[in-house]
């Protein structure tokens, strides 16, 4: 397989008046062609603002540092005119609100065809036609009537499926879906995952899928990324960091999935006290005050993401995990 996404070394830092606030730490990572990798991690865990680096979208007081290559070409420091020709071609995004992201004074036909007549070349009569054709595979109802409909006419959960429409009508070969099914109920949320599988399958699509939803992951995607404080803290198979999650903060996200074949009073499980504060992180495992295996090294010595199995990565100094669950230092 070839990487048709590369990241290194990729930090990214905004300023504020309180001073600078660390929101990704040097991460590095590659997407492989056609494969789903699922980005999970608490709220403020940076999740969100890596992916924005990688499209070029941070707010005006952000900055991103280190490389991002898309199929070998630099995408840090690439001139908008250039970089345009990818966003929205072959690297698209759909974001967590949709409302903010459509236009709201223009139709949704227009905003759906606006972007195959610029990077497709296609005829408006062409455009429109493929855009009602999206429309119907995402399930949107009366599709050809609500084409020419404007954005406050759709429901919260109906923008949502727009979105998806305006990121998947020009079949890009990597799509990034930031909590793509946050406003849908839970059968169009079945409807959706499903057409990205497909779409996935059908064109070789890649796709990163940043989402809260664990089970999201488990029914889409082939590899897991753990975020944890701007950095990742776990890589792996989907099965393997849901049977054998080998950090602490791994383990407790799949103990915090409600589980109905538990007791009552263990259906539900928490993780104890908030992330770090992202300006003045601790010295050693930015996990230390949350971690109930807290030893001397980890609080004068920050781990590094280290390899310890084939496809497999962590930063704890714990050796791991035994058959009984109780840490191996």
């Amino acid at each position: 397989m070839s990487s048709i996404l590369s990241v290194k070394d990729l930090s990214v830092r905004f300023a504020t008046p309180e001073g600078a606030v660390a929101a990704v730490n040097g991460v590095n990572f590659e997407i492989e062609k056609g494969e789903c990798v699922g980005i999970v991690g608490e709220s403020g865990s940076g999740k969100s603002q890596t992916f924005m680096a990688v499209m070029g979208l941070l707010a005006s007081n952000g900055k991103a540092t280190g490389s991002v290559k898309f199929k070998g070409d630099e995408l840090l420091g690439m001139k908008t005119d250039k970089l345009n020709k990818i966003r929205g071609s072959k690297m698209t995004m759909i974001f967590q609100d949709p409302m903010t992201s459509l236009t709201p004074h223009l139709r949704i036909s227009r905003q759906l065809t606006e972007v195959l007549v610029l990077h497709k070349g296609m005829s408006e009569r062409d455009a429109r036609a493929r855009a009602l054709q999206m429309l119907d595979r995402v399930k949107i109802p009366d599709a050809k009537r609500r084409l020419d409909q404007f954005p406050h006419e759709f429901s919260g959960g109906m923008r949502q499926r727009v979105m998806i429409a305006m990121a998947l009508v020009c079949e890009p070969e990597l799509l990034i879906a930031d909590e793509p099914s946050t406003a849908l109920d839970v059968t169009v949320q079945a409807q959706i995952l499903e057409l990205l599988q497909e779409l996935r399958a059908q064109g070789n699509m890649s796709v990163i899928m940043i989402t809260h939803d664990l089970g999201v992951v488990a029914g889409l995607c082939n590899r897991v990324m753990v975020m944890y404080a701007g950095e990742f803290c776990e890589k792996g198979s989907v099965d393997e960091i849901f049977h054998e999650p080998q950090h602490p903060y791994s383990r407790g996200l799949v103990a915090s999935i409600p589980r109905l074949d538990r007791p009552e009073e263990d259906r539900l499980t928490a993780i104890p006290g908030q992330p770090p504060n992202l300006q003045q992180l601790p010295t050693g495992c930015t996990f230390q005050e949350r971690c109930g295996h807290v030893f001397d090294r980890c609080i004068i010595e920050r781990p590094k993401l280290v390899a310890f199995a084939p496809g497999r990565a962590k930063s704890c100094h714990l050796k791991g995990f035994d058959a009984n669950g109780e840490a191996v230092r």
